[in-house]
């Protein structure tokens, strides 16, 4: 019996809000007494607290966890520690990060704005904590206990799930007398728009929220509470679903299965009720073993034996449904020599018409199969567009066409069209180091522009904090010259900006790197830097930064981004680039790992270089990561 006990695996999770005082001892307490344990897993340590998802044997789980109490700083921790059997599914096992051990010290413990340089909300604000049992007898009574000292009990009450879609779609409370609040959410950075999207239908109500173990409620409660008045009433189901099933072993409210982020895929209760239903045929399915994912989001989906027999090749998911992506994630014309340039260049029709250009995809059509390339995400710099920076980079595709499809996109903010008149600047001459800054700026020797209606729009992914969008994109003439440094006073506009390029992930996606010019560069690190703080959303394996510069303070990471990277910039000598020095690349330059960072330095001003050596090295680059 002793040897069984010894022998049997288990999962254990916990998480801590509280002053971490010195980090990189932390994380040398993790690497070590993880590793010599054998526990695998994923550990994630913050100035705010630590979040821990580990497993191994039971016998090295009590230790762990014996050793974590006699720290005064888990004091009142919760450890949800569960028995299981050993991963059968090496695959899944890999995907959940239970085959190696992941310790990675971020800037915050749960990343709930979606903008880099703005704080979550005090997790001293969260809701009231409700015990398994406390949490029961609420929905039970229909909120008739959930306030003392004689307070207003006619408030309605509504249950809101803080998870992901795939997570509900195989369990979820489901109360007769109480309305369950189901956001439909990719990822849980998605989840501070819906709740200010829906402010008006929790306004005024008693709100019970629950996740898997606890730790997305804490944020999201605070966020809520933060709105102020009529968002008092908030309550955390203590240790999440979890706990709750622990307590009410045949599920109780909860129906379904609770989706859990390791091997195990999923937990049941008593009750084998089937709560999911396959996409294709919409039988009872709650499985996701076979890890089917939508061919849009690459988000998991569920579909049954009988219809993954039937080989079908793609699977669109129900919120890509919703966004009209119908049948096909992706439209591509059949190319012919007299409708594509030289470097055979389609265009990608998506849900967002006019935004969104691609090189051909890698997919199969009409029966032929080409091998997978890199997808990556190309952003444009100021003032250009989608189209512009497509044919800017045209020598760059037909170089990587057989490695790399490069999807472009337009940038959220329209600017106005500005001109200046001959006599107020002397006109050197355009050329590609000065393009992005004359781009859509009239030098016409007489005072009036060019009709509008033949001018193509252009965007930003940052702009002056004075930015008016509402302003009109008629042309106008300049006020001043153009100031060479504005790009260091553009640093508003990010919030829209990102955004946007989450839909491009959820409709658009996955990419394997991004790709950013100039400002677009800037854009590509803050990306990269919100994904080292939130897990949940996709990660590049690579950036392409090409006469970038940095809107990033050092003070503002912690340690070096560990995104792969490849810098692409003006030496300073020869062609100079006019618009972004060489210290401002090597200052985004430093904020990567070194390690994992390439350098590209050359004498041709303000582009990509693509002739030799300089497309060699770019090919070596993306060699790594085919």
């Amino acid at each position: 019996m002793a040897k069984r006990e010894e022998a049997e695996d288990g999962v254990l999770l916990y998480y801590k809000y509280a002053s971490v005082p010195d980090l990189s001892h932390l994380f040398h307490f993790y690497d070590s007494n993880c590793k010599s344990l054998g526990l695998l897993g994923r550990v994630r340590i913050a100035p705010d607290g630590v979040n821990v998802t580990v497993g191994g044997k039971m016998s090295s789980l009590e230790k762990h966890i014996s050793i974590i109490k006699s720290n005064e700083l888990f004091k009142g921790t919760d450890f949800k520690l569960a028995s299981c059997h050993s991963p059968s599914n090496e695959r899944v096992a890999k995907e959940c990060g239970f085959t190696s051990l992941s310790i990675r010290v971020v800037k915050e413990l749960v990343t709930f704005s979606p903008h880099p340089f703005l704080n979550s909300p005090a997790i001293s604000n969260a809701g009231r904590h409700l015990s398994a049992v406390e949490f029961h007898s609420v929905l039970q009574n229909a909120g008739n206990s959930l306030e003392d000292n004689g307070s207003d009990q006619n408030k309605g009450l509504v249950l809101l799930d803080a998870r992901n879609v795939y997570e509900t779609r195989i369990g979820k409370f489901q109360t007769p007398n109480v309305e369950t609040l189901d956001p439909n959410i990719r990822q849980y950075s998605d989840l501070p728009a819906w709740i200010d999207n829906h402010s008006e239908q929790l306004r005024g109500n008693h709100i019970l929220m629950y996740c898997t173990g606890g730790i997305r409620c804490e944020m999201a409660s605070a966020y809520i509470r933060s709105k102020g008045a009529g968002y008092e009433n908030v309550f955390q189901l203590f240790g999440g679903i979890q706990r709750y099933m622990e307590q009410f072993p045949n599920g109780g409210f909860f129906k379904g299965k609770n989706f859990v982020f390791d091997h195990r895929i999923s937990v049941g209760s008593f009750d084998t009720d089937i709560v999911g239903s396959c996409l294709l045929c919409g039988s009872p399915f709650d499985d996701y073993s076979s890890r089917c994912r939508c061919n849009n989001c690459r988000m998991l989906v569920l579909v049954c034996d009988s219809c993954q027999e039937k080989a079908c090749s793609k699977y669109i998911c129900e919120l890509c449904q919703k966004h009209r992506r119908g049948d096909m994630p992706v439209q591509i014309d059949r190319f012919h020599p007299q409708s594509t340039h030289e470097s055979g260049a389609g265009e990608l029709r998506s849900s967002m018409p006019g935004h969104i250009t691609s090189f051909p995809e890698l997919t199969q059509i009409d029966g032929d199969t080409s091998p997978r390339k890199l997808r990556i995400l190309c952003l444009h710099g100021f003032r250009q567009n989608a189209s512009n920076f497509k044919g800017r980079t045209a020598s760059l595709a037909k170089k990587l066409k057989n490695m790399a499809e490069l999807v472009f996109v337009n940038a959220p903010h329209e600017l106005p069209f500005i001109y200046q008149p001959r006599s107020s600047e002397p006109n050197n001459g355009p050329d590609e180091s000065s393009a992005e800054q004359n781009c859509n700026v009239s030098n016409a020797s007489q005072h009036c522009p060019p009709p509008r209606e033949n001018c193509k729009k252009r965007f930003a992914w940052l702009v002056m904090p004075q930015f008016d969008d509402s302003a009109g994109t008629d042309w106008k003439e300049a006020e001043e010259p153009f100031d060479p440094l504005q790009y260091q006073q553009q640093t508003a506009g990010f919030d829209e900006s990102y955004a946007f390029l989450k839909t491009i992930f959820s409709e658009m996606g996955p990419f394997d790197g991004v790709l950013g010019f100039s400002q677009g560069a800037a854009m590509a690190a803050l990306l990269c830097a919100q994904q080292e703080k939130d897990d949940s959303i996709q990660r590049f394996r690579f950036a392409i930064l090409c006469s970038g510069f940095s809107l990033i303070s050092t003070k503002s990471i912690w340690g070096s981004l560990n995104c792969p990277s490849l810098h692409i910039f003006g030496n300073g000598q020869g062609k100079k680039d006019r618009q972004i020095a060489r210290q401002a690349s090597m200052d985004l330059l430093s904020l990567f790992d070194k390690g994992s960072a390439v350098v590209i330095e050359h004498e041709s001003g303000h582009i990509i270089p693509t002739q030799s050596p300089y497309i060699n090295q770019v090919k070596d680059f993306l060699q790594r990561f085919l």
